[in-house]
């Protein structure tokens, strides 16, 4: 459809070149039949009529063009006919190939009435058209046409314009110069087209052979992309694909499945410029040291021995047991909260003594790899007893059970003067004293942050 419209933009503006029914002085002689439709002042019947023209081709787009005719159309009111004789002549400006061949046309024409005293006179009249030549061989073609023509002061009694309407229908007969065959429309004639089969809209040297200044394989003209580089792979309209959007042409490109985002040389190979085999735009860390381990990202490999979620390479406590909540450190946290108290479940003595059990230094463990891991943060250790015995004896308790639990922090390493150890006995229970269960919450080591 694009190539149709180029063509017969071409010819419109008289680009011989273009059209494919090119007649370049040849002569039309032609017979017609006419249909008249007269102006409603005129009070004539509408009537058939007939006439002849010649005319000539200056060029395939530009021609001129004589035509008379002759009819007698009848009064309205009745009365004798008036018979109408009418000559004029056309500039005709053609399109269309050799099987059509459209036109429109402009001119003057000149009206003669006789015949009848209501319609004796004369009019001067410009007219325009527009018809088709419908071509049954190389020199007999059917002529369809219809025209209007205008007498800006016609004399008939009613005075002012007139306006009238010809439909016409008939034969047209082509002499002089042979028709011009040029089936592919490049405007080489075919009988000295070297490449006959030239795509719609190629410009041709004068063999009718198209050219290809990029070299891409499509023809100038339909070629889209004109000057494609040597070498690169285009699409039917002659623009260079890449498939792998890595901005190098498919044919020039020499690593062609490069996936989407990596960054690439001038060849289209992917780049890895840190060595770490993860190729640069998918390297989340673009800068990793030569010979360290990465993961799929780029990135530093986290090595986590005990699975706490923290680096090993970070982790100052790496010996955390399993599930146990870390900090950023990779330490136990002991303390939620500022001022919270923290109880040592698990934490236990021999009955009525300050011995811890062994079952106590699992948390303890726990405990003294939390403070190592934050060295800044001092405690208080708190023992507490029910209210069995006597208060005093039971203070006396609480606070060996708490030197016992410091003790045993500092052999794990942790500094004394970040402890300090203190019984408070019966004296803060957190349960009633009455039922077992109760005196044996109350029964507890408590740690709590001082600073």
């Amino acid at each position: 459809m694009r190539s149709r419209t180029i063509m017969l933009v071409h010819c419109l503006v008289a680009l011989p070149a273009i059209c494919a029914a090119q007649r370049t002085h040849q002569f039309e002689f032609g017979a017609f039949g006419s249909f008249t439709r007269y102006d409603h002042a005129f009070a004539l019947d509408n009537q058939f009529g007939g006439g002849g023209r010649l005319g000539y081709f200056f060029s395939p787009a530009v021609g001129f063009e004589f035509d008379v005719g002759y009819q007698q159309p009848s009064a309205s009111a009745g009365g004798a006919p008036a018979t109408l004789s009418l000559g004029g002549g056309s500039l005709i400006f053609n399109f269309g190939n050799e099987k059509n061949l459209f036109y429109v046309l402009g001119g003057y024409s000149r009206l003669a009435f006789t015949d009848n005293p209501a319609y004796s006179f004369d009019d001067n009249a410009v007219h325009g058209g527009i018809g088709d030549r419908i071509f049954l061989n190389e020199r007999v073609a059917v002529r369809l046409e219809g025209r209007a023509l205008y007498s800006p002061n016609t004399n008939h009694t009613g005075g002012g314009w007139a306006g009238h309407i010809v439909g016409s229908a008939g034969l047209a007969i082509f002499t002089g110069a042979n028709a011009f065959h040029d089936a592919d429309g490049d405007a080489v004639a075919d009988k000295k087209d070297t490449c006959p089969n030239t795509p719609a809209g190629a410009p041709v040297d004068s063999k009718g052979c198209p050219s290809d200044s990029d070299h891409d394989g499509v023809y100038n003209g339909p070629d889209a992309c004109p000057n494609t580089i040597a070498g690169a792979e285009v699409d039917a309209r002659g623009c260079p694909t890449d498939a792998d959007g890595d901005g190098i042409y498919d044919g020039l490109d020499k690593c062609p499945g490069t996936s989407a985002g990596a960054h690439v040389d001038p060849s289209g190979c992917p780049l890895d410029s840190d060595q770490d085999g993860v190729l640069d735009g998918a390297d989340k860390c673009p800068n990793t040291p030569a010979g360290t381990e990465v993961d799929t990202a780029g990135c530093l490999r986290m090595v986590d021995t005990d699975g706490d979620g923290v680096d090993d390479r970070k982790d100052t406590c790496p010996g955390t047991s399993a599930g146990t909540r870390v900090d950023a450190a990779g330490c136990p946290i002991l303390f939620m909260e500022a001022k919270a108290a923290v109880v040592l479940r698990g934490v236990t003595f021999e009955p009525g003594r300050s011995t811890l059990k062994p079952d106590s230094y699992t948390i303890l463990d726990l405990v003294a790899t939390s403070l190592i891991g934050n060295p800044d943060v001092k405690v208080e250790i708190g023992g507490y007893t029910d209210n069995t015995g006597s208060a005093a004896t039971n203070t006396r308790l609480s606070q060996a059970r708490a030197d016992a639990v410091l003790n045993y922090l500092a052999s794990k390493g942790v500094a004394p003067e970040r402890m300090v150890a203190k019984g408070y006995g019966p004296s803060q229970p957190v349960a009633p004293n009455a039922t077992p269960a109760g005196r044996a919450l109350n029964r507890r080591v408590e740690l709590r942050k001082t600073n």
